[in-house]
C-alpha cells in the first residue's frame, strides 16, 4: 500500500506541493491573528470548588492581586530632602494610564471628628514640600500615633517603608500590562536616582508581567537557537544545504499550522500552548531524518532516484505514521482532562503532530524529486567508521554479554527507584528564578519586612443581612485576624474591623490607646459618624471607602485581606488547614461560613491541578500507545520488549530528579510527555524495520537483528544527536523550569537511545522462540 502511496505522491507532486503551499498560506494568515492570554485562573476546571469560590469573590469584591508594591529601607526617610523627593512619586504614578490609586506615606490621612455634622473627615497628615525639619517631625509624630498604618506602610523595627500602587485589572490582564509596568518602573528608577536610594519592587502584577515577558523572550531566543543548532548539526551529518533547508521548511510549516490551528479553534497562546512550536520542531526533525536516511540508503542500493523515493515512502511511511500517532496520543490525552488550559494544549498539539506527518509525507518526496540525486558526499555519513565500530559493539553486547546488560540495567533501575521516592511535588510562584535574581531577592525583602505580598482572601459569611455590624462577629473577626497576624508566614490582615478601630481612635480624639475593637456602647455612639452622608467625594476618600471595600452591599459578608509569603504548594495546604481549624474554633458553623480564596490560592491550586492532570494523562497515553503497539505488531512478546526500553528512560529521569532535588511541577512533569513521545519513536523505527527485514532472512532472529542494528542504528543515533542539540540550548536559561526541561529531556533521549539500541535487541533475542520444522522462529 505505501509503495502505491509513494508512486502517487511522485506522480501528482506538483498538484500536492501547490495545494500544500496554498493551505500553508491560509494558515499563515490565520496565525498572524494569534493573541496572548493573560488569564491565570484557566488551569482550574470551571466546576472546581476553588475556581467557583474565587469567581464568587470576584463578583462581590471586584478582584485581588492588582497591587504592585515598592519598598524603601532608609534611616533618612524623614529628612526633608528625601521626603520631598518621595512626595513627587505618587503624583507622577497617578498620571500613568492604568494606575487607579497610590497609597503612600506622604499622602496618608487621619480621621477628624466633625461633631457638628456627625461624621469623620479624612485629613491629610503631611504637607510637602518641607523647608523646615521641625514641621516634618511634628507631622511624623501624628502619623506614628496611628496604629492602623503600623506594619502596613512601615516597619518601625527595620526602618522599612512601603508604597502600594493599585492598577486597573483589565489593563494588567491585557497586552498593555507590559507598557503599564514599564511606565511604573521608569518613575521608580527616576526616584531611585534622584533620592540616591535602593528601591524594592514586587507584587503579583509585577512578578507575573516580569516573568511572563522574560519567558516569552527566552522561548523566542531558544527556539531560534535550537533551529540554528539543528541547522549546524544537519549540515554536519548530511553535508547538504538543500536537505537542511528542506527540513527547516517542514518544521517551519508545522509551526505556522500550529499557530493557525490555535486561531481557528478560538484559542490564545497560554503558558502551555506556547510550548507547541518547539514541540513541532522536536517531532518534525526526526520525520525528516528518517525519510532522508532511507532515501540515501535506497539510492545507494538502486542508483535510481524515483525508485529510491518510492522505497522511502514504502518503507518509512508506516514507520513515520505510527511514530507520529504515538506522539500525538501522548499529547492529545490532555484533552480528556477537565482543565481548559490542558484541553487546549492537548487538542492543538495532537492535531498538529498528525498534520506534521502529512506535511512531511506530501512535501519531502516531491521536493527531493526536483533536487539532483544525492552525491557521494551526501551519503558518506552512512559509512561513519566510528559509528560502525560502536554498532559492532552493540551487536557484541546483545549476542555475547546479555547478562551484563541485564545486570547494569537492574542496578540503574534500583538507583532510579530509590531516587523516585525522594521526589517532592512542590511549586512556588517564583521558584523558577535564580536565588540572586532581583525579582526573587526583592520578594524576599518584602517577606522579611512586611510578611509577604501574595494575596490571600478570607470570606466570612454571617448568613444574614447586616450581620457583620454586630459586636460578636466584629470580635470574632478581630480575634481571627490577630491569630493570622501572629503566624510568621503572613502579614498584618486588613478588614473592616481595622477601619472601626481606626474610627474609634478618631472618635476619642486620636488617643492611640483607643485603637481597639469598639464595645457595643461605642458602636451606638459612633453609629451616626459611620453612616455615609455629606460630601460624597470626601466619603469616598475616607472611612466609608475603607469599610465598604471589605464588605458586600448587604453587609452580610465580610472580607479579610492578608498578604502572605510565597510558601509554596506543599506548605500552603498546611497553612490553610491551620487557619481553617482556628476559624472553626472561633466561628460556629451554624451561624458563619468561612472561605479561603484569592489569586495566590487559585494559581497554586492550578499548578497542582496541572501536575495531577499531566500525571493522569501520561498513564492514559502509555495505555493507548500500548494498544497502538499491540495492533501494530500483533505480538504480546514484542509488545513487552517494546515497552521496557521506554519505561526505563522515564524511571531514570524521575530518579535523577529525586536525587538532584528537582520538584515535580508543570514544567518538569511535561518532560515525561515529551520524552515518551520521542523514545517510542525510536522503538517503533527499530521494530518495524526488524519486522520488515525478518522475511528476507528466513525468519532467523539473530541475522535479522544484526541487519536491523546496522540499518537503523545510524539513523537512530543521528536523530538523537540532533534532538539533544535542539534541547541542550535550554540548559543556559535563567529559569529553573526551562533549564530542567532542557537537560532532563536530553538525559531521557540519551537513555532512550541506549535502551533501544542495546537493551531492546537483548530482549528480543532472549525471548525469541526457537525455530521448529514447520514454524518460523519469529513472525513478529
Amino acid at each position: 500500500m505505501w509503495y502505491k502511496v509513494g508512486a502517487f505522491i511522485i506522480r501528482k507532486r506538483l498538484i500536492l506541493l501547490f495545494g500544500l503551499f496554498i493551505a500553508t498560506l491560509f494558515m499563515g494568515w490565520e496565525a498572524s491573528k494569534v493573541q496572548l492570554s493573560y488569564d491565570f485562573t484557566r488551569a482550574l476546571p470551571t466546576d472546581n470548588p476553588k475556581y467557583l469560590e474565587y469567581q464568587d469573590f470576584l463578583k462581590k469584591f471586584g478582584g485581588d492581586g492588582n497591587t504592585m508594591v515598592m519598598g524603601i529601607q532608609s534611616d533618612n526617610f524623614y529628612t526633608t530632602a528625601f521626603f520631598n523627593e518621595l512626595a513627587k512619586l505618587p503624583v507622577a504614578l497617578k498620571k500613568i494610564p492604568g494606575v487607579t490609586d497610590v497609597l503612600s506615606i506622604p499622602e496618608v490621612v487621619a480621621l477628624q471628628k466633625d461633631t457638628t455634622n456627625k461624621r469623620f473627615l479624612p485629613v491629610t497628615i503631611f504637607h510637602p514640600p518641607y523647608q523646615n525639619q521641625a514641621a516634618l517631625d511634628s507631622q511624623r509624630r501624628v502619623f506614628e500615633n496611628l496604629p492602623f498604618y503600623r506594619n502596613l506602610l512601615y516597619n518601625p523595627d527595620t526602618h522599612s517603608y512601603l508604597l502600594a500602587i493599585s492598577v486597573n485589572k483589565d489593563t494588567i490582564n491585557s497586552k498593555s500590562r507590559t507598557r503599564l509596568i514599564t511606565d511604573i518602573q521608569q518613575q521608580i528608577r527616576a526616584f531611585e536616582k534622584n533620592a540616591k536610594t535602593q528601591v524594592y519592587s514586587s507584587g503579583l502584577p509585577f512578578i507575573r508581567t516580569t516573568i511572563g515577558n522574560r519567558i516569552k523572550k527566552e522561548m523566542s531566543l531558544f527556539l531560534l537557537g535550537s533551529l540554528v543548532l539543528l541547522v549546524i548539526t544537519l549540515l554536519l551529518f548530511f553535508r547538504s544545504v538543500s536537505a537542511t533547508l528542506m527540513s527547516l521548511l517542514v518544521v517551519s510549516m508545522g509551526v505556522v499550522w500550529s499557530l493557525g490551528t490555535l486561531v481557528l479553534l478560538g484559542y490564545k497562546i497560554t503558558l502551555l500552548t506556547a510550548l507547541i512550536p518547539p514541540l513541532v520542531v522536536v517531532i518534525g526533525i526526526p520525520n525528516c531524518i528518517y525519510f532522508l536516511n532511507k532515501y540515501h540508503t535506497a539510492f545507494r542500493e538502486t542508483n535510481d532516484q524515483e525508485k529510491a523515493l518510492i522505497t522511502m515512502v514504502g518503507r518509512m511511511g508506516i514507520v513515520t505514521l505510527f511514530c507520529n500517532i504515538a506522539a500525538a496520543i501522548g499529547f492529545a490525552v490532555f484533552a480528556l482532562t477537565h482543565s481548559d488550559l490542558l484541553k487546549e494544549f492537548g487538542e492543538v498539539a495532537g492535531i498538529n503532530i498528525m498534520v506534521l506527518f502529512l506535511i512531511s509525507l506530501l512535501f519531502i518526496p516531491p521536493v527531493l524529486s526536483y533536487l539532483p540525486p544525492p552525491k557521494s558526499k551526501h551519503t558518506r555519513y552512512l559509512d561513519n567508521a566510528f559509528l560502525e565500530k560502536l554498532l559492532l559493539r552493540v551487536e557484541r553486547w546483545a549476542f555475547h554479554h546479555a547478562r551484563w546488560v541485564y545486570g547494569v540495567t537492574l542496578l540503574i533501575l534500583v538507583f532510579s527507584i530509590i531516587g523516585i521516592f525522594r521526589i517532592k511535588s512542590e511549586g512556588f510562584i517564583v521558584d523558577d528564578l535564580p536565588k540572586n535574581d532581583k525579582v526573587y531577592t526583592d520578594l524576599k525583602w518584602f517577606e522579611q519586612n512586611f510578611g509577604g505580598v501574595m494575596p490571600l482572601e478570607i470570606i466570612v459569611d454571617t448568613k444574614r443581612k447586616k450581620g457583620i455590624f454586630r459586636i460578636k462577629p466584629i470580635e470574632k473577626i478581630d480575634e481571627f485576624s490577630a491569630y493570622i497576624a501572629n503566624n510568621p508566614a503572613t502579614a498584618k490582615p486588613l478588614s473592616f474591623v481595622e477601619g472601626l478601630k481606626f474610627a474609634k481612635q478618631a472618635f476619642y480624639d486620636g488617643d492611640s490607646l483607643s485603637y481597639t475593637v469598639p464595645y457595643e456602647s461605642d458602636l451606638l455612639f459612633m453609629a451616626p459618624y459611620l453612616e455615609s452622608k455629606g460630601d460624597t467625594n470626601t466619603q469616598k476618600k475616607g472611612l466609608a471607602k475603607l469599610i465598604n471595600s471589605f464588605m458586600d452591599s448587604t453587609q452580610e459578608i465580610a472580607r479579610i485581606s492578608v498578604n502572605m509569603k510565597d510558601v509554596g504548594s506543599s506548605k500552603l495546604p498546611v497553612l490553610l488547614s491551620d487557619f481553617d481549624h482556628k476559624a472553626h474554633e472561633i466561628f460556629d458553623t451554624a451561624n458563619y461560613k468561612v472561605t479561603f480564596t484569592g489569586s495566590s490560592i487559585s494559581f497554586l491550586e492550578g499548578s497542582s491541578f496541572i501536575i495531577r492532570g499531566l500525571k493522569e494523562s501520561i498513564l492514559w497515553a502509555f495505555l493507548l500507545i500500548t494498544l497502538c503497539m499491540l495492533y501494530l505488531f500483533r505480538s504480546f512478546r514484542i509488545l513487552l520488549c517494546s515497552l521496557i526500553p521506554n519505561v526505563i528512560p522515564l524511571l531514570v529521569t524521575a530518579g535523577v530528579m529525586g536525587w538532584a532535588g528537582i520538584a515535580l511541577k508543570p514544567s518538569t512533569v511535561l518532560v515525561f510527555s515529551v520524552a515518551l513521545g520521542i523514545a517510542i519513536d525510536v522503538t517503533i523505527r527499530f521494530l518495524i524495520n526488524y519486522k520488515q527485514e525478518l522475511p528476507h532472512y528466513n525468519f532467523q532472529v539473530p541475522n535479522t537483528l544484526v541487519q536491523t542494528i546496522r540499518h537503523t542504528g545510524i539513523s537512530i543515533i543521528y536523530t538523537s544527536l540532533v534532538l539533544i542539540a535542539g534541547f541542550v540550548i535550554f540548559c543556559i536559561s535563567d529559569f529553573g523550569g526551562t533549564k530542567a526541561l532542557g537537560w532532563l529531556t536530553s538525559l531521557t533521549l540519551v537513555v532512550g537511545t541506549l535502551t533501544n539500541l542495546i537493551l531492546l535487541p537483548v530482549l528480543i533475542l532472549s525471548t525469541a522462540r526457537k525455530p521448529t520444522a514447520s514454524k518460523p522462529a519469529d513472525q513478529a
